[in-house]
């Protein structure tokens, strides 16, 4: 298998906004650690693996829209309750990926940063230094679905979708917080993925579980509850 990587990806320091980066695709490959703390050094092997397993992980999930656009995001989005959300390539060149999600104040999109084998939400907000930051987008999505994120983390600066020769109007923050995935239509998961779901649920270490070697190798393949 061929993968196709491009350059480093840029830091940003825009805010929350309604884009982000498209990205590539590939192998399973073990996950790296969380937390990243420094601004790392490109590192193309780490990074190769971080972003293949990221994509693997995405494949898997049946909420990643692939390459849409914002406006067929919240078109997806529109209808739904608050919190629902799905995960899509970017139209802006320097992210990979970006998180649509139905918000109080309607559909809303928040980018996607990545940096050192790491993604975290892209913000400009006082409460950047607190976002945390995870080895895959499903890690992410799961984090912020559960009662663990931590409180600042709650509110996330939007910005409103503004043409390059125009100056962005930043939006007050509105309260982030994930409840329901929308599965693409076309890659509905499977009856299998969702028992795997169902046990990652249910249980903190299904790989002790008296299953099976090759099932057990199916649920480590996709280790999160959403």
């Amino acid at each position: 298998m061929i993968l196709c990587v491009p350059g480093p990806p840029a830091l940003l320091p825009g805010a929350l906004s309604t884009e982000a980066p498209r990205g590539m695709r590939a192998g399973t490959v073990p996950p790296t650690p969380c937390l990243q703390t420094t601004p790392p050094i490109w590192d193309p092997a780490k990074d190769l693996k971080a972003i293949a397993t990221n994509f693997c992980y995405l494949e898997n999930s049946g909420w990643y829209w692939g390459a849409i656009t914002a406006a067929q995001a919240h078109a997806a989005l529109q209808e739904a309750s608050e919190g629902a959300f799905l995960v899509r390539d970017s139209s802006h060149p320097m992210y990979m990926l970006t998180l649509s999600v139905r918000t109080a104040r309607g559909p809303t999109s928040i980018r996607i940063q990545y940096s050192g084998a790491q993604f975290l939400l892209d913000s400009s907000s006082p409460a950047r230094p607190s976002l945390s930051s995870f080895p895959s987008v499903p890690c992410l999505v799961q984090h912020y679905m559960g009662p663990e994120r931590k409180a600042e983390e709650g509110k996330v600066e939007v910005e409103s979708p503004s043409k390059p020769s125009q100056q962005t109007i930043q939006e007050p923050s509105v309260v982030l917080k994930l409840k329901r995935a929308v599965y693409k239509p076309q890659g509905l998961p499977s009856l299998q993925h969702l028992t795997r779901l169902v046990i990652n649920r249910h249980s903190d270490c299904p790989d002790q579980l008296p299953l099976p070697r090759p099932l057990l190798r199916y649920i480590q393949d996709y280790p999160f509850k959403v």
